[in-house]
This record gives C-alpha cells, sequence and structure tokens, in this order.
C-alpha cells in the first residue's frame, strides 16, 4: 500500500481521535488524503463531526438546566431563611 494510503479502518479511527486529541501533521495529512479520494470515510467524517456536535450540546443543555434548577433551590432557601 503507498505510504501515502491510509485504510478506511485507520481513516476512521483518526476521525475519532480528531474529537478528543490533536493529531500530528503526519496524521493529519494521511487522514486529508484518503478522505479526498474515500467518498464512505469522508462521510462518515461529516456524520461523525454532527454527532460529536450533537452530543456536546445536549450535554451542554443538560448542564445548564441543572445550573438553573441548582439557582432555583437557592433562591428558595434563601427566601426561607429571610423569612426567619
Amino acid at each position: 500500500m503507498n505510504i501515502f494510503m491510509l485504510s478506511c479502518k485507520k481513516a476512521t479511527e483518526l476521525i475519532e481521535k480528531e474529537f478528543s486529541f490533536k493529531l500530528t501533521k503526519t496524521e493529519k495529512f494521511k487522514l486529508h488524503f484518503h478522505v479526498s479520494m474515500c467518498n464512505a470515510c469522508r462521510t462518515y467524517q461529516k456524520q461523525s463531526k454532527i454527532i460529536d456536535e450533537s452530543l456536546h450540546n445536549h450535554i451542554n443543555k443538560l448542564h445548564k438546566h441543572q445550573s438553573e434548577l441548582l439557582s432555583e433551590d437557592f433562591k428558595d432557601i434563601i427566601i426561607k431563611n429571610l423569612k426567619r
């Protein structure tokens, strides 16, 4: 196999790795080269990005909602303590 060409398996591993870690310049180059020629991996990369962004947005919304609930609880505690 060409030294610049990754297998689809290795390309998908790098696609997933890229969401959490910084790729080396060599990894970036090989991934870009592979994705530019492989429609299946290009599609996988797009879909993975959408899934990753959706999960992050969902988690952020949950954290925001939980912090709002905590804020309401603290308001209630403060009001109860002020009424004493």
